[in-house]
């Protein structure tokens, strides 16, 4: 009876749980929500003041005793409970104000591959915790290969790279399941730190992590091929302590970024040495396909297809692809169970 009540008051989600951002997919409308995972909190009161974009506006800004913190590091839960403090906004956010007690949505989860039992255990709890009726978990990469429609359950090799914030994931599925898979702590928030440790021994000025973020969004660079960009860069003198501004550009953020990317490269081709000669010869033919927010630095097909000597090229619209899979996944769930980390599920009446 109560199952039949929360189905009627509740809209099954998707959610990539991700270390930069949170995508929310609904069912029937699609992706709704993409906001930062920032979580702002007062510590005198213990209270949350803001969560998603209106929080990480405060970062940085935030008097002593407002903090914004980011409660997944490196794509793990670091913080349960402001987790599930983020979570039960996002669900509410998506649910009529008016109905949302009664809101307990199904709810599929993207995270890393390469995560612990103790790991995806934190995540199905803060998600029950936060109003969730019945929770599944994907492998982002999984998660990922089904939002760009590749053949996951067919005989054949399909590779993604997903370049997250906190992880890259790479992995070869083949029917339904993970054959070979690297999952690294580089990742968009590392090259982040890159810019910021470059900075400051270059130019001996010192930088905050949204400044790192833009200016790597705006001329970040990989292949020395690509077009020269410059952008102003404001920031900290480390000699006078006084405000500074100066010209960098992309030949700055190649150096900057290189020994990241490197590292990044050389996982890749660990997974190709570990994956079956069959998948590889499907690899060669249909190619290896980047998603997440990393895949969009420019240059960055370019070079992995150099150093693999494979075909490289990027999702439609990468950013989004874990979360249009773990939509995908909710539509038909009984044909996709699968691909699913875990069959059996916590339900809440």
């Amino acid at each position: 009876m109560f199952n039949r009540l929360f189905r009627f008051f509740s809209k099954d989600i998707g959610i990539d749980l991700g270390t930069a951002n949170t995508l929310v997919y609904v069912q029937g409308d699609g992706v709704v929500i993409n906001e930062p995972s920032v979580v702002a909190i007062n510590q005198k009161t213990n209270q949350v003041v803001a969560v998603g974009n209106e929080a990480r506006r405060m970062v940085g800004r935030t008097p002593a005793h407002i903090v914004a913190v980011r409660p997944l590091v490196e794509g793990v839960i670091s913080d349960f409970e402001v987790t599930e403090e983020m979570m039960k906004y996002f669900i509410r956010k998506v649910h009529n104000v008016r109905y949302g007690f009664l809101a307990r949505p199904r709810v599929v989860i993207g995270i890393p591959s390469a995560t612990t039992e103790v790991e995806r255990r934190a995540v199905r709890d803060a998600a029950v915790n936060a109003g969730a009726r019945e929770v599944y978990l994907v492998e982002e990469p999984m998660a990922a290969a089904v939002g760009i429609r590749m053949p996951v359950q067919e005989p054949v090799g399909n590779m993604v790279v997903d370049i997250g914030g906190g992880t890259t994931d790479i992995a070869v599925i083949s029917l339904g399941g993970i054959v070979a898979s690297r999952n690294i702590k580089i990742a968009g928030d590392k090259l982040n730190e890159d810019i910021i440790t470059f900075t400051r021994d270059e130019f001996k000025m010192l930088i905050g992590e949204r400044t790192a973020e833009d200016i790597k969004m705006a001329i970040g660079s990989v292949w020395d091929g690509d077009e020269e960009m410059e952008t102003t860069m404001r920031g900290r003198d480390l000699i006078t302590g006084l405000p500074r501004e100066v010209l960098i550009s992309s030949t700055d953020m190649r150096e900057a970024i290189s020994r990241s990317i490197k590292l990044i490269i050389s996982s890749i081709k660990a997974t190709v040495e570990d994956t079956p000669p069959e998948l590889v010869a499907d690899i060669m033919h249909r190619g290896i396909v980047l998603v997440g927010g990393g895949a969009l630095i420019r240059g960055l097909p370019n070079i992995i297809e150099r150093e693999t000597r494979m075909p490289v090229r990027i999702a439609d619209d990468p950013l989004t692809a874990v979360v249009r899979g773990t939509g995908i996944i909710l539509e038909d769930l009984d044909i996709l169970r699968n691909v699913l980390l875990e069959h059996e599920n916590d339900v809440v009446v």
